[in-house]
């Protein structure tokens, strides 16, 4: 009889310890790749001679030269969700560029660019909004402290959401499909987690 119930109790503590290791993800986060994890930069090439660098496993670039400097995704997407954090300073010009059309050229003329620019000459197409497409619906300013873009593009829908506000949703058709870019314009811009879930 003790035997019996000694291999009962060490078969479910058995079960007990495989079932704990098949850790289930939160719903919030089915479905999603992460593509900066703090570690490295695999997920993107270089273009243009900013000092992107990985400094306490955040993304940091705040040197560069005339031009301005992107991490081009390597993988290319249609319809998705992007969640990124984001710091900048005050002076800093940065910004998302999605679905863009020349992977070796970046800019809003061949992409969407969710804009991330406090102090751009016109407002509504600074921080939250998409130049040449959306002016921001809310004006938001970012530069020093953390926030958050989530960016929807599904079709033609193309949805920004910054610190938990609505400032995009509108329809546009110029570019259904490309790479997305992180931008260094100037100031300081920092990235800590960059992901993706295709819809």
């Amino acid at each position: 009889m003790k035997r019996t119930k000694g291999f009962a109790l060490g078969l479910l503590a058995l079960v007990m310890s495989l079932t704990g290791c098949m850790v289930t993800p939160p719903a919030s986060e089915v479905g999603w790749v992460t593509l900066f994890d703090g570690t490295n930069l695999n997920n993107f090439n270089r273009l243009g001679d900013a000092n992107w660098r990985i400094d306490n496993g955040i993304v940091v670039a705040d040197l560069g030269g005339k031009d301005a400097s992107y991490l081009v995704t390597k993988e290319s997407y249609g319809d998705f969700q992007i969640r990124a954090e984001f710091w900048v300073d005050s002076d800093a010009n940065s910004g998302i560029f999605i679905r863009a059309q020349n992977p070796a050229k970046i800019g809003a003329d061949t992409s969407y660019e969710v804009n991330i620019f406090d102090k751009r000459p016109d407002p509504s197409y600074g921080t939250g909004g998409i130049p040449n497409v959306a002016p921001t619906m809310v004006p938001i300013k970012v530069g020093g402290q953390w926030s958050t873009y989530d960016i929807t593009a599904k079709g033609s829908q193309l949805t920004i959401v910054l610190n938990g506000v609505k400032t995009v949703d509108v329809r546009d058709t110029k570019f259904a499909k490309g790479p997305f870019a992180l931008q260094y314009g100037g100031g300081v811009v920092k990235f800590r987690k960059v992901q993706i879930r295709p819809i």
